[in-house]
């Protein structure tokens, strides 16, 4: 029986803010990116989510990005590579510490929002974030948006790495994510995520706007949980998979 990890972003509150329904999600997911701090998340959140998926048997991983509160850490900032490289080391510090605090485990890493976006596509800021997981945990697996150049600075790095694909996200013909600013861009449709990420996974492909693929390994599928509909389409997308013959199991669980 063929296996595959169901991830979503979690933790993404702040204080009294809070944002979808972490401890719902959990119960369908197999591994959790949990906000370190800087686009969301607090000591508090931070805790109860790594307790929550612990309980669930839920693999956990940081999800670092720039330190934009503010902009959800969806804006692009003039930081250089060392800078950046830094304040990931700094967040899996923080993830680490808290999921350890309550007697759980980071296994993997994850980028967020835009530091995510430019890490697809640009080789520098690729590296700094591999070679600043690699130095804090050599035994960490990153969690890369397939077909970027997350996969090539891994190997530099000497990190493994799980190819992701967007259940709820809209590729471009060149196989990037098109930009939430465009119409689109993020798929809210049920039925229409569970055939395409059947077909994806059949397929062994990104299927693109226009309905072209392009061949990758498939570790990971992501349903965003800041979506209205995530918990029902996370649901549903799962139960499509079991049918399908998939086994759900996390790509680095917890040892």
């Amino acid at each position: 029986m063929p296996t595959i990890d169901l991830n979503a972003d979690l933790g993404e509150g702040f204080g009294v803010w809070r944002m979808g329904d972490d401890a719902a999600m959990l119960r369908v997911v197999t591994s959790a990116n949990i906000a370190c701090g800087f686009h969301a998340g607090d000591p508090d959140i931070m805790a109860r989510c790594f307790e929550q998926a612990k309980a669930r048997v839920v693999a956990v991983g940081a999800h670092v990005s720039f330190p934009d509160l503010a902009g959800f850490g969806r804006r692009a900032l003039p930081m250089s590579a060392g800078e950046i490289e830094r304040a990931v080391a700094y967040q899996l510090g923080a993830a680490q510490a808290m999921a350890r605090y309550v007697g759980h485990k980071i296994t993997f890493v994850k980028a967020h929002g835009a530091l995510a976006n430019l890490a697809e596509r640009d080789a520098e800021i690729a590296g700094a974030i591999a070679r600043a997981a690699a130095a804090v945990d050599p035994s960490l697996t990153m969690l890369a948006i397939a077909r970027s150049l997350q996969i090539e600075a891994c190997r530099c790095a000497k990190m493994r790495v799980a190819h992701e694909v967007f259940a709820d996200r809209a590729y471009t013909p060149e196989g990037r994510l098109v930009s939430r600013l465009k119409p689109g861009a993020v798929l809210e449709d049920a039925p229409v995520i569970v055939a395409r990420v059947l077909k994806m996974l059949s397929e062994g492909a990104i299927t693109t706007e226009g309905g072209g693929l392009l061949p990758t390994p498939i570790d990971s599928i992501c349903v965003h949980g800041d979506t209205p509909q995530a918990i029902d389409i996370a649901k549903q997308l799962r139960a499509a998979l079991e049918g399908a013959g998939w086994r759900l199991s996390a790509f680095a669980p917890p040892e």
